[in-house]
């Protein structure tokens, strides 16, 4: 029985029909590790091709993993599974990818690397290898947002071939099934403090006649929806902790009456926009939270911060549920002084505005402390212990 261990390296290509060029791509592979010396091995991860691709494949000595789930995340999933080398280099099998050049990754991994991608803005795009849409928009963009969010080091997120020592990667525990698969690698790996590097790798004009698998909205829209949820402090944390601030000091400011900043008043009209601004900044942190504490039942590893494990140590379903009454009980007591008042004044007509700057605050506290309540239940549920 043989074991992951046997060889040194799988060359892994994912596969869907690739019937026109995958004789090419495994010939490439396997002369490079003839020409190398590199104990290897060619794998193909099909995702259940209908054109002959795995007798191909078989007949020009590439193993195949058949790989039922569907996507291209959950093909190189399977692949990376059943590779039996001790690093992993994947690339697609559309003859896009240079093959026979893969001694600078080998190198990398062999000196240490975790995780080594391709770049293909260093290396060089070939005309018409990348549409201008990704090469001079979806690519770059994605990028920065991915190493502004999680301070990484790679300059091209979505390199197809790249190499990496699969048991680091196996404990990542990889979980998208899809096109963003490619980010998630790159997130994790980063956040995991594994060692990430980039070589140089040019891009081609893929061998197909027929059109790619990759749809750019579709898949552009996947890739950046991961980057943001993964990235809860962002996506909810400081926007909403902004909007809570303003929003709160705000209100609580104009009670004491109305206020000029730069020339500009600001009275009940105002008070009410900002009691909303607060409302949706309480939410958003609610969110983050809730996002985070989701993930880390899910399997999913996101950066955890001092703050955030301090947080979660001391946020329980009764301690968010006391907060909550004790917020939502001082939004009543507003509430009855106010009605006091009113009765004092025999329950008679009173001034608009003055009635407002009170009871936007009140309203305020009243719906603060009822989510804080809601999300101590929804916390309760995400906690229930369960059997994996």
């Amino acid at each position: 029985m043989k074991t992951n261990d046997e060889v040194e390296l799988t060359i892994l290509m994912p596969c869907l029909n690739e019937a026109e060029t995958l004789a090419t791509c495994i010939d490439k592979a396997k002369g490079y590790l003839e020409r190398a010396g590199v104990d290897g091995e060619v794998l193909i991860a099909d995702n259940g091709s209908s054109d002959g691709s795995q007798d191909i494949a078989r007949r020009h000595g590439a193993r195949v993993a058949d790989i039922p789930v569907k996507g291209y995340g959950a093909a190189l999933i399977g692949g990376i599974e059943a590779a039996r080398g001790r690093y992993v280099i994947m690339g697609d099998a559309d003859d896009s990818y240079d093959f026979t050049a893969l001694q600078p990754f080998v190198d990398r991994l062999r000196a240490g690397d975790d995780l080594v991608m391709g770049n293909r803005f260093r290396g060089g795009i070939e005309p018409g290898a990348m549409p201008p849409l990704h090469k001079y928009l979806g690519n770059p963009v994605l990028t920065w947002i991915g190493r502004t969010l999680f301070t990484s080091p790679i300059r091209d997120f979505h390199c197809g071939l790249r190499g990496f020592n699969r048991r680091s990667i196996l404990d990542l525990e990889l979980q998208t099934t899809g096109m963003e698969f490619a980010s998630e690698m790159v997130v994790k790996s980063t956040l995991a403090h594994l060692t990430v590097s980039e070589v140089p790798t040019t891009l081609r004009k893929d061998g197909r006649s027929r059109p790619p698998h990759l749809r750019s909205w579709r898949d552009g829209w996947r890739h950046l929806r991961f980057l943001l949820i993964f990235s809860p402090r962002w996506l909810f944390l400081v926007p909403g902790l902004i909007a809570l601030i303003v929003g709160v000091v705000g209100t609580l400011a104009l009670l004491l009456g109305p206020a000029t900043i730069a020339g500009v008043g600001f009275d009940v009209a105002s008070q009410v926009y900002l009691a909303a601004l607060a409302v949706v900044g309480y939410q958003g942190v609610l969110f983050a939270v809730l996002t985070k504490l989701y993930a880390e039942r899910e399997g999913y590893r996101l950066p955890r911060g001092r703050l955030f494990a301090w947080l979660a140590q001391r946020t329980s379903l009764e301690s968010l549920a006391l907060v909550g009454l004790a917020v939502f009980l001082l939004g009543v007591v507003m509430f009855v002084l106010q009605a006091g008042a009113w009765g004092a004044a025999g329950f008679g007509p009173l001034d608009p505005r003055e009635t407002l700057r009170v009871a936007i605050p009140a309203s305020l506290l009243l719906i603060l402390g009822a989510q804080t309540i809601m999300a101590g239940l929804f916390l309760g549920i995400l906690t229930i212990p369960t059997r994996k």
